[in-house]
């Protein structure tokens, strides 16, 4: 008898529990499939953009037509093939987060919603729209875990939702090869807790998808390495300056999208919803003139420009930082699918650069990471996020302090223009518009849900 029982505790024990170790499985599989999803959709989004270029090269002119037909084929795509693809992808995650009703989960986390995600981003990408595929990264990985998770039929609902913070994490890390910045984006802005029962493995998911990353595609930076540094005294300056206009910039920048997110006044906004695929063509011929205008600056992810602007060796023009704001607005209002993130780090490094000019106190490449980390935190309003994923992007320990300081004082300032952060926002708004179908979480519901979300 003293040995069945100790035989049957041994069974129950973690190390031998098959329902443990089928859980702790599907996190492992599935972290390692995000990151090679992660991977071939960076490499396609390359593709895209250069095919993009390929074609300014025989004349930039083109531009005039091809972004105008290929927002219009996007935006028309979003709404009859690929529903559920609309928008950047964080806030449709987080919106999964605090729905009930597993048809409703898939309707916005399902492999149709992210293979449309991936092709239609990257369609806009070969249309010039600056957008960025980081934001879509994270809706198709919380959409490959949640299918692995509908596969094996994980009895909890609390399970599930791991799974979705452990894939839209994993996609952050394998997007940007941050793995500390995939687990800070899945606990401050995913989240916005941190469950005990599910933290060892969401924690280990983004591990495996940056040892993934690391191992098929190296142990890169994805802005390159910086030496810069701020040494303590006047260069200090550069911090609240970086943090006043970025945290303003930034704020600016979510509150529009907030306001376009609830429907543009006055006849624009009569013609956007009228004429949804006559207004994304609209909005290509302007992306189109801006890039024109930037000589071609303002198409893409702006990553280019920013690993450029961060390494000293930029020759853009000096309105680089208000024409790339304005390409990625009109990108984002005209509908099509595509992220924020690369062109946000874009526009918050130009900012920098503009505002090393005025400071030649300050060392000019600290300067553009105090931009860029300024202006990204103003956006999204998640300061240690922020931090850490320019820290990650460019291996630049010794600009921590510095770098979170400008992040915390951003936020706060960008807090008194847009007073709700932005991802959180835009999944209320989300969560209403889904409360209007059958079967869906009420209006009030989605407030309080948000409520606690943000």
């Amino acid at each position: 008898m003293p040995r069945s029982a100790d035989f049957r505790r041994l069974r129950r024990s973690p190390l031998l529990s098959l329902r443990i170790w089928r859980r702790r499985v599907i996190f492992w599989v599935g972290a390692i499939v995000v990151s090679v999803v992660a991977i071939g959709f960076a490499g396609a989004a390359t593709q895209a953009d250069t095919l993009f270029h390929r074609a300014l090269a025989i004349s930039p002119w083109l531009a005039l037509g091809i972004s105008p037909l290929g927002l219009a084929l996007s935006v028309w795509l979003t709404q009859t093939v690929f529903p559920g693809a609309q928008g950047s992808g964080i806030p449709q995650a987080i919106a999964s987060l605090e729905m009930d009703d597993p048809e409703q989960i898939n309707s916005v986390l399902s492999l149709r919603v992210g293979v449309g995600k991936i092709l239609l981003t990257l369609l806009g990408l070969a249309c010039g729209a600056s957008i960025g595929r980081e934001g879509p990264t994270v809706q198709v990985g919380a959409s490959i875990m949640q299918a692995l998770g509908r596969i094996v039929a994980l009895p909890r609902a609390a399970e599930e939702r791991a799974l979705v913070l452990a894939g839209g994490a994993a996609g952050i890390a394998a997007a940007f090869n941050t793995p500390l910045a995939g687990i800070v984006f899945a606990i401050e802005e995913l989240s916005h807790s941190f469950e005990s029962r599910t933290s060892g493995l969401v924690l280990t998911a983004v591990i495996i998808a940056g040892i993934a990353t690391t191992a098929l595609v190296g142990n890169y930076t994805y802005f390159g390495m910086t030496a810069a540094t701020l040494p303590i005294g006047v260069g200090w300056i550069a911090v609240l300056v970086c943090a006043l206009f970025g945290g303003l910039a930034g704020g600016f920048f979510a509150d529009l999208l907030i306001r376009a997110a609830r429907g543009m006044p006055g006849a624009i906004g009569i013609f956007a919803q009228r004429r949804p695929i006559l207004f994304a063509a609209c909005c290509g011929l302007a992306i189109a003139c801006l890039g024109i205008v930037s000589g071609g600056a303002t198409y893409g992810t702006g990553y280019a420009q920013a690993r450029a602007l961060v390494a000293g060796q930029s020759h853009l023009p000096a309105q680089f930082f208000a024409l790339k704001f304005l390409a990625t607005v009109v990108s984002y209002v005209s509908g099509i699918p595509g992220g924020i993130f690369a062109p946000s780090l874009a526009v918050g490094a130009g900012l920098g650069r503009t505002i090393a000019h005025w400071l030649p106190a300050a060392p000019a490449g600290a300067v553009v990471l105090l931009g860029m980390v300024a202006y990204f935190s103003g956006v999204v309003q998640a300061p240690i996020t922020a931090a850490v994923i320019v820290m990650e992007m460019t291996d630049n320990q010794d600009m921590m302090i510095p770098l979170m300081t400008t992040s915390l004082l951003a936020t706060g300032i960008s807090r008194l223009v847009c007073r709700r952060p932005l991802y959180g926002t835009l999944a209320r708004r989300f969560l209403a518009t889904q409360s209007q179908a059958p079967g869906a979480v009420s209006g009030m519901m989605a407030d309080e849900a948000l409520d606690m979300v943000e």
